[in-house]
């Protein structure tokens, strides 16, 4: 059945968060005992050949945190997709679409069931090493400036000085109406912060490496015939809405554009929220650990937000009054 076909009381969408910055003690009772996310971890050790969760330990005995190890990506992965199907099967959803801010959007494409787990975890294990052996050779000046309280219009005239500067600079993220991420060369991020204050914005982290940006065709590239060409990507049982344009993606072969794309395109997040409000869901499930995708006000004011955390799937159940 169309999406546009059901009771709107009755749709709900599943939301998976951009990675960002965990620890290994926030999820690791759950990824140990909750029986979804056990059965997971289990296969992800079987699929690597090592154990993901003394991996991840041990990347954090040697503070080995960089743009994410190797297993945290891994981790943060598996733990979406439980906390995912946890939610449908505890709640008895049907979610008629899904989507994925950023990072978000391989467990959207394995949640959809256009990727398969296996090679999901697989290509973020080669995705990842490809990343990080591409930003120690090629643009290493460039970071990713993260900020708050900026609208897009005086965004825009931010923008035009840095041109007029002679500045390259380019939007990574729309997060919400006014918080946006922008990439720029590493010595403009001093003038660039105090140019936010003066415009009554907020500068938050800076992230390295950059992200979402067309100076990366190359590694768009490297993926793209390196790593995507082996993976079978099926026709998505649901739609996955597009973190770039709000599209429905709804073949195998747009999933997989989708991905790649998300070295080279914005990732604009109201487009995400109007799609999925469009369609008439109020309720959306956000699966992860997020402290930003489901909190920015564009969400909240669209939506009922279910945050689904590693700490609501382990509450105990509340059982029903015997008569």
């Amino acid at each position: 059945m169309s999406p546009t076909n059901r009771e709107s009381e009755n749709m709900s969408a599943i939301i998976f968060p951009g990675i960002g910055p965990v620890r290994l003690a926030d999820s690791a009772r759950f990824l140990v005992t909750h029986p979804i996310a056990r059965r997971l971890v289990a296969e992800t050790d079987r699929i690597l050949g090592y154990s993901l969760l003394d991996s991840y330990r041990e990347a954090e005995d040697r503070d080995d945190q960089g743009a994410f190890p190797e297993p945290a990506r891994i981790a943060f992965l598996v733990q979406c997709l439980a906390l995912a199907e946890w939610a449908v099967k505890e709640n008895d959803l049907d979610p008629v679409v899904c989507a994925g801010a950023s990072f978000g959007g391989t467990a959207a494409a394995v949640h959809s069931g256009a990727l398969s787990f296996p090679e999901a975890v697989e290509m973020t294990a080669a995705w990842g090493r490809r990343v990080d052996d591409y930003f120690t050779r090629e643009h290493r000046d460039i970071v990713t400036q993260s900020f708050a309280r900026v609208a897009p219009d005086p965004l825009a005239e931010i923008q035009a000085e840095l041109d007029a500067r002679g500045d390259w600079n380019e939007v990574a993220c729309q997060v919400d109406n006014d918080f946006h991420m922008l990439s720029v060369r590493e010595d403009v991020v001093e003038w660039l912060q105090g140019r936010l204050r003066a415009a009554g914005g907020l500068p938050l982290y800076v992230m390295r490496p950059p992200m979402h940006s067309t100076l990366f065709e190359a590694l768009r590239e490297e993926i793209a015939n390196g790593i995507t060409t082996d993976i079978t990507f099926s026709d998505p049982r649901i739609p996955v809405v597009s973190d770039h344009d709000g599209s429905l993606v709804r073949t195998g072969a747009g999933v997989r554009e989708l991905l790649l794309n998300a070295v080279t395109h914005t990732v604009r997040w109201p487009a995400v929220v109007d799609t999925i409000k469009g369609l008439g869901v109020e309720r959306v499930h956000v699966t992860g650990q997020d402290a930003l995708w489901g909190r920015v006000d564009v969400m909240t004011n669209a939506f009922q937000v279910v945050a689904v955390r590693p700490d609501t799937a382990m509450r105990p159940r509340r059982r029903s009054a015997i008569a």
